[in-house]
């Protein structure tokens, strides 16, 4: 089913990196045992609603080699380590302000020798360097996000989107896009994936 959902989304990735999605539910199980970084319903269906909902982001975006990306809140690495292992040539840097799901990111990037991750316990607003983009999973409102890594951008966008934020949020967002006072534009990820659980799942883009 692992290799299956991937496959049917994303036909071109490698050998190495299927075998690196296919590590994940046995890493997950592992660690959800001990710490509780996903919820007991969902680890079931890790796939589904943490794999290939974080990977709704590489359907809306290419991810350059050199590029670097904050994944704000990042949890038990979402959609952070799905991510850096589709683009193993872009630099992705994890951050959560729960020191122990940071050190299950930590363990997951290590065993999968994913040298392109490095994960940190800090706040968003703590966060120094200047970043591509920005990425996160329904962590908080627009309106409380955009302030925490405003002015985190670099200068000069290499994408085909200029630097800025690719948020995973879903159910009707129009008040909270309003309330926001921000320009966005949305990318509804049924229109990619047929799954149920994705019809009322986007990915919400802010430029920087």
């Amino acid at each position: 089913m692992t290799s299956d959902l991937l496959l049917k989304y994303f036909p071109s990735i490698t050998a190495k990196q299927l075998q690196q999605f296919n590590r994940l539910p046995e890493l997950y199980d592992l660690w959800n045992s001990q710490i509780n970084v996903i919820s007991r319903k969902d680890i079931g269906q890790l796939y589904e609603r943490h794999v290939l909902h974080s990977l709704g982001i590489a359907k809306v975006i290419s991810f350059l080699p050199g590029e670097k990306v904050l994944d704000v809140g990042t949890g038990g690495g979402f959609p952070g380590i799905p991510l850096a292992i589709l683009f193993p040539d872009t630099q992705f840097y994890l951050v959560d302000s729960i020191g122990k799901k940071i050190k299950v990111v930590q363990e997951v990037a290590h065993t999968l020798d994913l040298k392109n991750v490095t994960a940190a316990h800090q706040r968003a607003e703590q966060v120094n360097e200047k970043f591509d983009f920005v990425i996160s999973r329904a962590v908080t409102r627009l309106k409380e996000f955009y302030p925490w890594v405003k002015g985190k951008f670099d200068r000069q966008s290499k994408n085909k989107l200029p630097n800025g934020i690719l948020y995973l949020k879903g159910g009707d967002l129009a008040e909270e896009i309003a309330e926001s006072g921000l320009a966005v534009r949305q990318y509804h990820l049924k229109d990619y994936f047929e799954e149920e659980f994705f019809e009322t799942k986007q990915v919400v883009y802010v430029k920087g």
